[in-house]
């Protein structure tokens, strides 16, 4: 499968197309900054382009060929709070959908962020219940969560008026090389994203099963969080939850305890067929 990776040089970004090129795929890989490492660069199944796809007949031009698209380019936090994080994500988001639409690039993963939970950037972390999951509110306060809930509604709009796309928004958590980089000593430091971690190959498992497994699961746009079912921290979770959220219950019959997450993944496992794995 020929595979437009954007965002290619990135933290997440060079975790997919090696894992994608590890796969035999071939890869398009697309960025505005950075350089791709010497061993990609090296790969004679992978081509690179430095582009700004906020340009969208750039896009159309670049994705031309391709058969599926994991769309990374984007801030990746809220910046200054202002307006660039928000503004960009939005249109380079709705110009690579709209690109593939009119390209019939039917399969589509972009990432999504846990962020359109109110949670780290927020001015107050807003849980209703625990574990969470795909049907939690998403009510973003901040201007990067908010960018990310739009290229969700993007989604919605896209696979609508062009039924044959198929897209995944995967609400990724802080992608990592290990379990022990996203540990703190100090257990509060990471109270707002519930201790979360998804490793990295892990996460790029997720994006490749997203738009090359055809197990006739799903189809149009779905979201899913894409995070480590145990949490980056050597406390017990209900000690943990007592602590930090005591007002927040724990849905029955689930189980929020020793080094059980605060997340629930299982529409990931049950329609992508993704397991998280601490290294592939």
């Amino acid at each position: 499968m020929k595979i437009a990776v954007t965002g290619c040089n990135g933290r997440v970004g060079k975790p997919v197309v090696a894992l994608a090129l590890a796969r035999g795929h071939s890869v398009v890989g697309i960025d505005y900054n950075g350089e791709p490492s010497a061993e990609t660069g090296e790969a004679p199944s992978f081509t690179y382009t430095r582009a700004n796809l906020k340009d969208y007949e750039t896009a159309l031009k670049l994705l031309e060929g391709c058969d599926s698209l994991i769309h990374l380019a984007a801030h990746p936090d809220p910046g200054d709070y202002n307006v660039t994080s928000h503004n960009d994500n939005v249109v380079l988001s709705w110009n690579v959908l709209r690109a593939c639409a009119e390209l019939n690039v039917t399969r589509i993963a972009q990432a999504s962020s846990v962020n359109v939970v109110t949670m780290v950037y927020s001015e107050q972390p807003n849980f209703e219940y625990f574990p969470i999951d795909e049907q939690h509110p998403t009510l973003p306060d901040e201007p990067y969560g908010l960018s990310k809930l739009i290229c969700e509604m993007q989604a919605d709009t896209i696979v609508r008026r062009y039924p044959a796309l198929r897209v995944a928004s995967l609400r990724l958590h802080w992608s990592t090389p290990s379990r022990d980089h996203a540990r703190r000593d100090d257990p509060s430091r990471r109270r707002r994203d519930l201790w979360g971690y998804v490793q990295q190959d892990s996460a790029a498992d997720a994006f490749l099963l997203s738009v090359t497994e055809e197990n006739g699961r799903w189809r149009g746009h779905e979201a899913f969080f894409i995070v480590a079912p145990r949490i980056a921290c050597d406390v017990d979770s209900k000690v943990l939850r007592e602590t930090h959220w005591p007002n927040v219950p724990v849905i029955d019959g689930k189980d929020v305890s020793g080094q059980k997450g605060f997340f629930d993944c299982r529409k990931a496992e049950r329609l992508l067929g993704w397991v998280h794995r601490d290294g592939l």
